[in-house]
This record gives C-alpha cells, structure tokens and sequence, in this order.
C-alpha cells in the first residue's frame, strides 16, 4: 500500500504537466497559419486602410484649424519641439535627408520584416502581434475620418515650419507632397496627420523586438527605432508631438482590443467549419492524433511515444498489458 501511494504521488505531477504541454501543442496546432492565407489577409487589411485613408479627406479649412489647435494647445502646454526640431532638420542636410529617407521607407520595410520573422521563428505568438497591429491600424483609420488634421509642413509659412522632404526631394524619389512617389501625391491623403500611424507601427515593432528578441542589439533596437521614428516624424515637420501620443494610444486600445477580435475571429471561423466543408476538413486535419506501429501520439507531437499504466486504482477498468506496451507485456509474463 505504501509503495502504490508513492507512485500515485510521483506520478501525479507527470500527469499533468504531460497534459498542460498536450493542451499547448493542440492550442499551437489549432492556431497553425500558412503564409498563403496570411499575404492576402494582410494585402487586403493594407489596401482597405490605404482605400479608406484616401477617401477620408474632409474639409480642408477643418484640417488647417485641426492642426493650428493642436498647435495652440501644444505651446499651452510647453510641449512644442516640433519648431527647434525642424530648423534643425532644415538647416543640417546630414540630419534631414536621412529622416526623410527614414520617414519615407522605413515603415514599409520595418513592419513587414518583423510580421515574417514572428511568422517564421515565433508562430504561436505572431497570431496575436498581427491582430493588434490589424486592430489598431484600423482605428487609427478612425481617427483620420473623424478628425482630418492639416501636418504642420502644410501650414502657411508664417507658423515657422519648412518641409523638409520638399526641401531635399532631389535627393529621393519623394516629390513635393508627402512621401508620395513623383507624380503620384494625388493618391495620398495629405490631412491624415492625427494619430501617427508612423509612431505607432514603430512602437508595435519595438514591442516586437524587445519581446522576442534574443539578443541586447534586438532589445536596444526596440527602444531606439520608436524613440527615434517619433523625433524624426517632428523634424520633418509631418506630424505634432500629439499625434504622435495618439499614435501610442490607438495602438494601446488595439491591444486591448486583440483577444477580443481573435475570439470574434474563432466563431466565425467555427461556423465556417460547420457549414463549409473543406474549413472543417482543414480544422480536423490541424488537430488529429497519430497513431502508427503500436505507438499513440498526441496532437501535435513529433515523436511517437508509448502509454505508460500504472498498476492500482490508477489503471482504467479493463486495461490490458497490450495497451501499457511492450515493456509492460514482458513484465506481465
């Protein structure tokens, strides 16, 4: 009696930390993505918040009074660094055309490395990194219909600011208006200043890799890219030091917004697979179990391992050595 309480109490523990990594590994197979299903989800998302954010142009007097506001309320309360930022930026060349060139690419670049780095090393977590970037990209989308607001490089000259991208546009292949390509600055909403959707990508990206990153460069670049995104956003004079706090808010209000969307998500996703048949397949297909050559594999592990039955009140009714395996059989023998 002693020695089977023993083993009860040995084994308990093993049971269910086997049963916690088993519930992990079906939640990590259930939630498998493949790149073919996440490039056009997240080529749609873009072009729906590109489409949207053209056609939220409004009113253009409401857009200058939008940005002199924030402007006013800015200098009442002594936070305008747009002004010393942007003369800096104005009068040295080998600051201002590497933050235009920042301000212009970097946001097309940075983003979608990090989207395919999670994809590829960190899979269970990217499912829920995309949907708050998805889910605050969208509301800031939000914010530009509600609140069209004029940037301050489109202020008259009298408010102090000079467009730096204008300025060196001979350097890149920006024109005059935003960071558009030459010729293409009718294609772009101009007034869509509030949030800063450049300030918060780049926090969600140095989120990223503070989390995820494994080394001190990785970590460092998680503090400086957004750090640095948000001065070069003032010295280009595209965005007030406002927008660039609501940028950080809207992605706050995604993120706790995520988990809410995902669940949302998984219903429909559920109820797709109750009436499409190839979504059920597909679902079934992710979460089956294994079983080859006597031995019983649980969803989503590689390599085969055998039951193991302990003897005593433990067995399940009607066990036989056939069913402990092979080692079991001998020792019944």
């Amino acid at each position: 009696m002693p020695q089977t309480d023993a083993r009860r109490t040995e084994a308990a523990p093993r049971a269910r930390l086997r049963r916690w990594t088993e519930l992990r590994t079906a939640a990590a197979s259930h939630t498998r993505l493949r790149w073919w299903t996440e490039l056009p989800l997240l080529v749609l998302v873009y072009a729906s918040y590109s489409a949207g954010r053209l056609l939220a142009r409004g009113d253009t007097r409401d857009a200058v009074d939008h940005g002199l506001e924030i402007l006013r309320i800015e200098k009442a309360l002594h936070l305008n660094a747009e002004h010393p930022l942007n003369r800096l930026f104005t009068r040295e060349a080998w600051l201002g055309v590497p933050a235009d060139f920042w301000y212009a690419s970097l946001h097309y670049l940075v983003t979608p490395a990090i989207l395919i780095w999670l994809f590829r090393s960190r899979a269970v977590r990217y499912r829920a990194a995309r949907t708050w970037l998805m889910t605050s990209t969208l509301i800031g989308l939000i914010g530009f219909t509600l609140l069209p607001t004029c940037p301050p490089r489109l202020l008259s000259a009298g408010h102090g600011f000079v467009d730096t991208m204008a300025q060196y546009s001979s350097y890149g292949w920006w024109g005059g208006e935003a960071s558009a390509p030459r010729g293409l600055g009718g294609m772009t909403n101009q007034y869509a200043a509030m949030p800063s959707l450049h300030v918060g990508w780049s926090l969600w990206c140095g989120v990223m890799l503070w989390r995820h990153g494994r080394t001190p460069v990785a970590r460092l670049a998680g503090i400086a890219y957004p750090l640095l995104t948000t001065i070069v956003v003032m010295g280009t004079a595209n965005h007030y030091f406002l927008d660039a706090v609501a940028g950080v808010t809207v992605m706050g209000i995604g993120l706790l917004l995520a988990p809410y969307v995902m669940r949302l998500a998984d219903r429909v996703r559920e109820s797709l697979g109750a009436r499409v048949p190839w979504v059920a397949d597909a679902s079934r297909g992710t979460r089956s179990s294994i079983v080859s050559g006597g031995c019983q594999t649980s969803a989503g592990e590689r390599i085969p391992r055998q039951r193991e039955s302990l003897p005593g009140p433990e067995a399940e009714p009607g066990a036989s050595p056939k069913d402990a395996g092979e080692g079991a059989a001998t020792a019944a023998r």
